[in-house]
């Protein structure tokens, strides 16, 4: 099996308040043949951008506008896994065998900010969250923004996002 590597290093605005959590970027299928725009939540399939343009109601067609919205909000964004192999070929987090966490990034940011609130993008990355990190306690989980999660349809998902990443956070 092939070790992947995170592409990424986690997008920290200096004004951070809430910090987005998720697992590994998904395989390389994503929304854009434009290598500009392959960032954070970019597998075509992904609904991250999609609730976050009705949040924020905008469009967010590029890594230089997703960037600026977030950091307006003091929204940073950073995945608990540095290095994984698929066990499959899928995106589903119950599909990656974890090498390495992204445990010494996370953790500066956690020092630099320690009442920021960490919002998880699912209960894997939850769990592996707080068995990293026991003493951190501003935390939240969100919808997954996965398609496989359709208890919740796309404005329900964005409504509930909306509410937990504005919850305490200036406007």
């Amino acid at each position: 099996m092939q070790i992947e590597t995170h592409p990424h290093a986690p997008f920290i605005p200096d004004t951070l308040k809430v910090l987005i959590m998720g697992s590994f970027p998904g395989r390389s299928t994503t929304l854009s043949d434009d290598p500009g725009n392959q960032w954070f939540y970019s597998a075509r399939r992904n609904q991250f951008w999609k609730i976050l343009e009705k949040v924020f109601e905008k469009p967010l067609p590029d890594q230089e506008t997703k960037s600026a919205v977030l950091s307006l909000h003091g929204i940073g964004i950073a995945d608990i896994l540095l290095q994984i192999t698929r066990l499959k070929d899928s995106n589903a987090d119950q599909d990656l065998e974890i090498v390495t966490y992204n445990d010494k990034a996370i953790g500066d940011i956690l020092k630099r900010y320690p009442n920021v609130c960490v919002c998880f993008t699912s209960r894997f990355v939850e769990k592996h969250f707080k068995s990293l990190f026991p003493a951190h306690q501003h935390s939240i989980l969100l919808p997954s923004p996965s398609p496989r999660y359709a208890r919740l349809n796309l404005d329900q998902k964005a409504a509930l996002y909306k509410q937990i990443l504005f919850f305490g956070v200036e406007k």
